[in-house]
């Protein structure tokens, strides 16, 4: 299973988006019972449905790795992920695309690099965003850039990084999100993939986290 929502709430839905096709999840979602899942026992009390089963959630990031490497693949890949809600959905993807440059006639050479992002305290943004990490960014100069990260909220945080990035002359810089949310706080910003678009609600599992709580529940 992948995708697991705390009491505060959660739901997910499937939409077509101008720039990418993506799986979404409507506002009356009712997502799965947690008995037809292994849950952790010390989350059990803290969660309410299962959204996005892992299954649905690996088939979903291998189509995505597909329409990467059909965008990007005729050039030097830098992959970079935003830590630390992105690792897993990173390390999937990736795992994804290594597999199509072993197994397909097309292949290029992929790097990789972190940085982490802070905008949240609790389960809310607070504006105030933190670049943190991060190698000698000017090795992107020329590089295809592919930022993998966990979710979309308002934007402004990615908007954010691509302004700072652009000071590194990419040669092209796309962005794969596993999750956009639905909500009024947005600043129109898109990501280039996208997995699947929930309702504005706060979800957990699959490495996001409610204060570092539920990066281990393999849900959402």
């Amino acid at each position: 299973m992948v995708l697991g929502c705390c009491q505060t709430s959660v739901v997910f839905t499937s939409v077509i988006a101008p720039k990418s096709t993506s799986v979404i999840l409507n506002d009356d979602e009712q997502g799965y019972d947690l008995n037809l899942f292994c849950i952790p026992k010390h989350y059990a009390a803290d969660l309410e449905r299962v959204y996005i089963p892992h299954g649905l959630i690996m088939d979903r990031t291998e189509r995505l790795a597909r329409d990467i490497m059909r965008d990007m693949g005729g050039h030097h890949i830098v992959a970079l992920c935003v830590l630390k809600g992105g690792y897993k959905f990173f390390a999937d993807l990736l795992d994804y695309i290594k597999a199509l440059n072993r197994n397909s006639d097309k292949s290029i050479p992929m790097t990789v690099d972190f940085i982490r992002l802070k905008s949240y305290c609790n389960d809310q943004s607070t504006g105030d965003i933190k670049v943190i990490g991060g190698d000698d960014l000017s090795t992107l100069t020329g590089k295809n850039v592919l930022i993998v990260e966990d979710i979309i909220d308002t934007g402004k945080t990615m908007k954010t990084l691509l302004a700072m990035l652009q000071g590194y002359n990419p040669k092209m810089v796309k962005v794969a999100s596993l999750l956009v949310k639905r909500t009024p706080r947005s600043v129109g910003y898109r990501p280039d993939f996208v997995g699947f678009e929930v309702p504005d609600k706060f979800v957990v599992g699959y490495a996001l986290d409610y204060n570092e709580y539920f990066r281990d529940l393999n849900v959402k």
